[in-house]
């Protein structure tokens, strides 16, 4: 069963923000995964939502996403996100 990662991020510091998507996209290369949407809000239609960029990134199944985020190489990238923005991840399964 396919497993999704979104990420919803505000970003305070643009250069930290793109050292950060290079480390992860370095990261994300042994899993196989594939990057299905990156973009920006256009608007809000209902509630509330206070980020501005979306990532979604699938995964063959939630124990590979589970095994990518406990990776050695994303756990260190960790410090820099959070310097860089503020970054909820949620993981769904399809």
């Amino acid at each position: 069963m396919s497993a999704y990662l979104v990420g919803h991020i505000t970003v305070r510091d643009d250069q930290l923000w793109q050292a950060y998507v290079a480390g992860v996209q370095k990261s994300l290369a042994p899993f196989a995964c594939k990057l299905l949407f990156r973009g920006r809000r256009a608007s809000v239609l209902a509630g509330r939502h206070p980020h501005d960029l979306v990532v979604v990134i699938e995964f063959q199944d939630q124990a590979t996403l589970e095994t990518w985020y406990a990776s050695e190489t994303y756990q260190s990238l960790i410090p820099l996100r959070d310097q860089a923005a503020e970054v909820v991840l949620i993981s769904y399964q399809a």
